[in-house]
């Protein structure tokens, strides 16, 4: 991620705050810092968060379609939602893009509010995660779409899979 277009004195706060939890709760640590979550994203090391275009929304959500139940996660000021199961293939119309099927995950997306997708492979609270976040033009995700675990709290083999092949895909070199 480029770290070059946000404020040094930002970068640095944010450097700070990651340092004190380096797998702590992105949101938090942004909140921590007074700094957006893409900047804590930004300041990553190598490699554990990586853009690619919004335009790459459709074959990013086609591709999530068939991975089965995947863990999506809303996050904001006010509410953590977590909410599991299939993503449903989605419908462009009015306006929204409409995702609706046989999942408890369902509703309308404001898709142009997209301004880029990140993969996210990073260490949370001492374990591997690995996410899609749908980033929006203030810095914030949108929503985020996570491998899910096994009982005994591994990353799904087959998930992790198609994540690290459609990020290998999306993301140019």
């Amino acid at each position: 991620m480029d770290v070059s277009a946000t404020n040094p004195e930002r970068t640095e706060r944010a450097r700070a705050a990651l340092a004190e939890r380096p797998d702590g709760v992105v949101e938090a640590i942004a909140a921590q810092a007074d700094v957006t979550p893409a900047e804590v994203l930004a300041v990553l090391p190598a490699g554990a968060a990586v853009l690619t275009s919004s335009d790459q929304f459709l074959p990013i959500w086609q591709d999530m379609t068939g991975w089965g139940d995947v863990l999506m996660i809303v996050h904001t000021d006010d509410i953590v939602l977590e909410v599991e199961g299939s993503l449903p293939q989605g419908s462009e119309g009015h306006g929204w893009f409409n995702i609706h099927g046989d999942s408890p995950i369902g509703g309308h997306i404001r898709k142009e509010r997209c301004a880029s997708i990140a993969f996210v492979d990073r260490g949370f609270h001492g374990r591997r995660s690995c996410s899609v976040w749908f980033m929006n033009g203030e810095g914030r995700a949108m929503f985020k779409v996570f491998v899910r675990r096994d009982a005994e709290k591994a990353l799904l083999v087959d998930q992790l899979q198609r994540f690290e092949a459609l990020r290998e895909t999306m993301v140019p070199a």
